[in-house]
């Protein structure tokens, strides 16, 4: 399976209509929802790749040309975007760099576009002054220095680059990966209701994935879908791994769910990721409507074809001592909106 180049076109979205009163809308998280931890980890530039980058831009005179203090050779096309009011995350994806580039190197060969910390996944428990695989994340205090970045770099086959040096390698292409807000969200049929009750997590989503990549993936797979977005963290709106896709019928939600896992392609990635359906916190119990639990909003979400409905404990017990339901498991919302299964104790 492969992801096809689409253009993006950035709708006019207008707020979504629910069906179900009270509900919390897993749609445009960063503006409803202030929970949420900053993504890390993402694939580094391979060594092979980054030689690649090196023979391309030798090929085209343009290596030696640029080095991390100097002038573009050519200008970026995404930064171009950015005079036409586009927004980026504060933070941005360094890739392919010198193995033996420390902290301090790297906050140097970048403090001119800003104030800025660096940072990797597990930086605080490696104590490493070196980022262990080769990438880092560059978290400015102003979002124009993103801008004022991508405007120095060098535009390869639609990737950005920009020269840095270490104590023992100069002017190696590094990669930059800005991350543009619009991405996070992608209305392919804007004529459909988003259903909360349609709705699925995907987890372990590859951070470079954007909105309508995943949006076309999974309308590929199994058809229907109106709405896909990349959840972000509330504060740098930068993707956290995890996304959200809506369809407008129940036929190929039930196939989504039913699969369980979903093979996502994006450039060089090829990942296997888990396909949930998307659990809200505050549904009444579909059994009793709050009746046998005093108005509570129900804890337990079965997500088996059979039942697909939130229950409050007591009808959760009574339905699933059912013969054939007594091995359903109840879904909970976690932290992060990532839902997941608990073991439930009969009273």
């Amino acid at each position: 399976m492969s992801v096809h180049t689409i253009p993006l076109i950035t709708p006019f979205i207008r707020g979504p209509r629910f069906p179900y009163r009270k509900s919390k809308s897993p749609f445009f998280p960063g503006v409803e929802e202030g929970a949420g931890a900053a993504g890390a980890g993402s694939p580094a530039v391979s060594g092979d790749q980054t030689q690649d980058v090196v023979n391309r831009l030798s090929a085209a005179g343009l290596s030696m040309c640029v080095s991390a203090l100097g002038s573009p050779a050519r200008s970026s096309p995404v930064s171009a975007g950015s005079e036409h009011g586009e927004r980026f995350s504060r933070k941005v994806f360094v890739g392919g760099l010198p193995p033996d580039i420390d902290e301090d190197e790297i906050t140097s060969s970048f403090r001119r576009f800003g104030p800025l910390v660096v940072d990797w996944p597990h930086k605080a428990e490696s104590k490493s002054y070196f980022p262990p695989k080769g990438y880092a994340f560059l978290l400015f205090q102003d979002e124009s220095s993103v801008a004022a970045l991508m405007e120095a770099c060098i535009t390869d086959e639609d990737k950005l680059y920009l020269c840095v040096s270490s104590p023992t390698i100069r002017d190696k292409p590094v990669q930059i990966r800005p991350w543009r807000l619009a991405d996070a969200d992608f209305v392919l049929d804007a004529s459909m209701p988003l259903d909360p009750r349609k709705t699925v997590f995907v987890g372990g989503v590859p951070r470079p994935l954007k909105a309508v990549e995943l949006a076309m993936i999974m309308d590929r797979l199994y058809g229907g879908v109106c709405y896909a977005g990349i959840d972000t963290d509330p504060e740098l709106k930068y993707p956290k791994g995890a996304g959200r896709v809506a369809f407008s019928n129940q036929q190929s939600y039930i196939a989504a769910i039913s699969a369980r896992f979903v093979q996502l392609q994006h450039g060089d990635i090829d990942k296997r990721v888990e396909v949930k359906p998307y659990v809200l916190d505050d549904q009444m119990c579909d059994e009793c409507a709050g009746a046998r639990c005093g108005s509570k909003f129900a804890p337990f979400f079965c997500a088996n074809v059979t039942c697909l409905q939130y229950y409050c404990e007591h009808c959760w017990a009574t339905i699933h001592s059912r013969p054939g339901r007594e091995f359903h498991k109840p879904l909970v919302k976690e932290g992060a909106d990532r839902p997941r299964a608990v073991p439930f104790r009969w009273c």
